[in-house]
């Protein structure tokens, strides 16, 4: 596809990576992409452990439901990643299962997306021959200290990269998998294992990785735009739709973090 051709036309397919927990927000994330994204959606890939219930919904929602264990060669049990206060395991298998899209998705283009977050105004990613990165302008140092190891280049965008979704085009990701593999003799992902700092809680970041390679490398054919994200501490189903339609006027996105979060309960002394 020549790159001037890409614009709102240009079909795309999306990626959610999803575990139970998210089922109270991935319906209306579902429903917002549908109604916000300007492309033509080809298919929206739900990737989660097998779930009856996330199964259930790609089957009312007709998205088509992908077993995470046949992304990658590894599983989230290959992953080690935690202190004794902290687990990021499978947060950092999720970004694995992102950054390895290219090999479910069939459009040469596909969105991944948090299953927490909703698009709450239209959004066209591809406009003349260019792709929208959304921003924000802080970034935890490690993401670029290990984009640094990895590709042996520092991360050159004054603009954080870090954001709940990113559309990714499979021919760069496939070269900078490959650029990966060149400079350290093995696979893309053992690389990232073998170049974490497991002091970190915050050791890695696939979108910084991908927006910073591409903004090394390709440096006319992205645009940069204020992501606009609102985060909140509760459900979705405490902002109506009404609140939502109001909060559009300021915010392209709403992020519902529910969860108990990553930190481990310290274990009592006996």
């Amino acid at each position: 596809m020549a790159q001037a051709s890409l614009n709102a036309r240009t079909p795309i397919d999306v990626l959610i990576p999803a575990i139970e927990k998210d089922l109270g927000t991935l319906p209306f994330v579902i429903d917002g992409l549908r109604k916000y994204l300007t492309h033509p959606i080809g298919t929206i890939y739900i990737v989660s452990p097998d779930s009856p219930r996330i199964r259930s919904l790609c089957r009312l929602k007709k998205c088509t439901f992908v077993h995470e264990n046949t992304v990658l060669p590894i599983t989230k049990k290959d992953i080690t990643y935690r202190s004794s206060t902290w687990d990021r395991s499978g947060w950092l298998y999720q970004q694995l299962l992102k950054l390895n899209g290219d090999k479910v998705c069939k459009n040469r283009h596909f969105l991944v997306t948090d299953a927490d977050t909703v698009m709450i105004r239209p959004h066209t990613f591809l406009e003349n021959g260019r792709t929208t990165f959304l921003y924000r302008n802080w970034t935890h140092p490690e993401y670029l200290s290990i984009h640094a190891r990895l590709l042996g280049q520092k991360a050159s965008s004054p603009k954080s990269f870090v954001n709940h979704y990113m559309l990714y085009d499979s021919v760069k990701l496939g070269r900078l998998k490959k650029t990966i593999e060149k400079r350290h003799g093995v696979r893309w992902y053992t690389a990232i294992l073998k170049q974490l700092n497991h002091k970190k809680q915050f050791g890695f970041s696939e979108f910084e990785t991908y927006g910073n390679y591409v903004r090394s490398n390709y440096p006319g054919s992205i645009r940069l735009r204020p992501a606009l994200n609102k985060e909140f501490k509760k459900s979705i189903l405490a902002v109506p739709a009404a609140e939502r339609q109001l909060l559009s006027s300021s915010f392209r996105s709403l992020s519902f973090h529910k969860r108990s979060g990553y930190s481990l309960r310290p274990k009592k002394s006996v």
